[in-house]
């Protein structure tokens, strides 16, 4: 009985070794947004200060936002920034900051969770429409830590995820 590889020859199991891995590398590029549904009349942006109205109120959370999300759409889209008649003009609002036990172990909480939740407004000033976008994520910590440790531990990771995800809603549509 003869193997497999008696049937395939090397040539043919090289050349299908390299379509493969050729598929397989230009599967797994690296993807930016840049642009994305910016239409071509879309020239400049104005962030407002995303406003904190949640009950609970951590008071870096609304400059640290506003700032990363600023920094990202100049890093990531050709739009200029601007204080006067930008052609979109994004504002936000923080609607939710909530601490919640999502695990018990004993009579523990094991695990607890931070939800973050955001209404944005973008005004197209060309066409003089708005649209509204909502962005909520939670962050899970541990039971042991305290209010502010958990801030503490979560203050990058949140800043940049929030702003990640305001930047695919406000310019993705996802």
């Amino acid at each position: 009985m003869k193997s497999l590889t008696n049937y395939l020859s090397p040539l043919f199991i090289t050349a299908f070794v390299a379509v493969s891995m050729q598929f397989f590398i230009s599967s797994c590029g690296v993807y930016r947004f840049s642009d994305a549904s910016v239409p071509d009349s879309i020239k400049t942006v104005k962030v407002n200060f995303i406003e904190n109205r949640a009950s609970y109120i951590n008071p870096q959370l609304s400059p640290r936002l506003t700032d990363k999300v600023r920094q990202k759409i100049v890093a990531q889209t050709r739009l200029t920034q601007t204080n006067n008649n930008a052609d979109w003009e994004i504002s936000g609002v923080i609607t939710q900051y909530i601490f919640t036990t999502s695990a018990i172990a004993g009579q523990q909480s094991a695990n607890n969770r931070l939800t973050v939740s955001l209404q944005l407004t973008v005004y197209d000033r060309k066409s003089e429409e708005s649209r509204k976008v909502d962005v909520s994520r939670s962050f899970e910590f541990k039971g042991s830590l305290t209010v502010q440790a958990a801030e503490a531990s979560l203050g990058d990771e949140l800043i940049r995820t929030l702003a990640d995800d305001i930047f695919n809603k406000v310019f993705s549509n996802w």
